[in-house]
């Protein structure tokens, strides 16, 4: 792992015993074995080690070239050698913090104690890790849908893009009569006439009713009392008064429309099934791309936070993932696959006043509360598997166990025993 330093790993002073005598295949030196004297620390003739700096009678070994993990734990052994005969003697300690002076009356002395201490060190805190992602996304209106001219003529009136049209209200004029939006799911695709039955037959009453023309039951049948309603509704609209609405004159939508681009202009002819323009719903909608190897972060009705272009935070909910592969350009380039997301604002209101914009969709992939979290680089390799950090005591460290949870942020989740928020940890580089 990146930044993540094995236990080790530390720096090895003059005086530490090499590591093919002290520390074989992992082993630490007993404390009753003496050093040879062939490694050039003779105890009875006083002669320096190889790199010329003598030691007298007593070799201390620095705490931190003799470590060796146990349980999750780090043992610091030291010896010292003594000459003419003497018996040899070893003390061990534990916590990393060297020692604080020489043996007795010897000369030689322990590695000061701030010299066994990790280069810096942070602190254990308590808080709240998200793992999020910020991309940008573009902020506009519900799905384009294009409008077949139906009813045969010349397009008399047109409206405007931009144009919101509700329930009951003319879409454009064909000869002078207007084609008018009803609310519905089943698109027109027939005459209604009596006799006939279905679910579109149900939301023309429905529109009717909600419109003011009642005196019907509203079913799927249309019987003559639907088309007196009808007679009624097309005198108010200047329509011949036929009981019937022909294919074309209505117009089914989910609720109101937004007018997005006009495709036929005033003096065309209509009539054929081609196009005369585009709409939206109103609702409001972003649109964010993430790259394939963050899907974990798109999933249909996961919350995500917008940052609006006028500095608002607006709540998201994901309503459609699907991937999307765009092709290229030009000659030479390489298609790219991405995720697509669909995002539906949680209050519409808070994109009013703007038509299309950029804005910066954070989405959450995971969320842990009240935990506590180190930086990632304090994080030691333990030699008998997993991980530890170093806690610093005064002049003494020891090294603890930990159990890792989510990463985010250059930060980590970690639990062990003794840990809590304030504790300082070392940061081994």
């Amino acid at each position: 792992m990146s930044g993540v330093a094995p236990a080790s790993d530390r720096e090895r002073t003059g005086d530490a015993v090499p590591a093919g005598d002290a520390e074989r295949a992992g082993d630490v030196a007993r404390v009753d074995d003496p050093v040879p004297a062939s490694d050039g620390e003779r105890a009875s003739d006083g002669e320096g080690t190889d790199d010329g700096e003598g030691t007298g009678d007593v070799v201390p070994v620095s705490g931190r070239a003799a470590r060796r993990r146990r349980g999750g734990t780090v043992a610091v052994l030291g010896a010292v050698v003594l000459a003419a005969g003497a018996a040899t003697a070893g003390a061990v300690g534990f916590g990393g913090g060297g020692f604080g002076g020489g043996f007795g009356g010897g000369g030689g002395t322990g590695a000061p104690a701030a010299a066994n201490l990790p280069p810096a060190t942070a602190q254990v805190t308590r808080m709240t890790m998200l793992d999020t992602d910020e991309v940008p996304g573009d902020l506009g209106y519900r799905a384009e849908t294009a409008l077949a001219g139906r009813i045969a003529g010349v397009v008399t009136k047109m409206p405007l893009p931009g144009d919101v049209i509700a329930r009951g209200r003319r879409i454009y004029r064909v000869d002078d009569t207007p084609v008018v939006l009803m609310y519905g799911d089943v698109a027109a695709y027939r005459t209604l006439a009596p006799g006939v039955t279905g679910a579109d037959v149900r939301q023309l009453e429905r529109n009717l009713k909600t419109l003011g023309y009642g005196g019907f039951t509203v079913d799927k049948t249309y019987t003559w009392s639907t088309s007196v309603a009808v007679r009624r509704w097309q005198k108010d609209l200047g329509l011949p008064r036929t009981g019937q609405v022909e294919l074309g004159r209505v117009v089914f939508a989910p609720g109101r429309i937004r007018i997005d681009a006009v495709s036929a202009g005033v003096n065309r002819s209509t009539g054929g099934g081609q196009e005369v323009l585009r709409y939206t719903g109103t609702g409001r909608q972003v649109t964010a791309r993430l790259e394939v190897s963050k899907q974990r972060l798109a999933r249909k009705g996961v919350r995500v936070r917008l940052h609006m272009p006028d500095g608002r935070k607006v709540a998201g909910r994901v309503e459609r993932v699907r991937t999307v592969v765009l092709r290229p350009t030009g000659s030479g380039g390489q298609a790219e696959t991405s995720i697509e997301t669909i995002i539906g604002l949680r209050d519409a209101k808070a994109a009013a006043g703007i038509e299309v914009a950029v804005v910066s969709v954070v989405f959450t992939a995971a969320e842990r509360e009240d935990v506590l979290t180190v930086p990632v680089a304090a994080l030691v390799a333990l030699a008998e598997g997993g991980y530890g950090v170093e806690v610093v005591e005064g002049s003494a460290t020891r090294y603890v166990k930990v159990k890792t949870g989510l990463f985010a942020n250059g930060r980590v989740e970690i639990t062990g025993d003794g840990l809590r928020e304030g504790t300082t940890v070392g940061m081994p580089r």
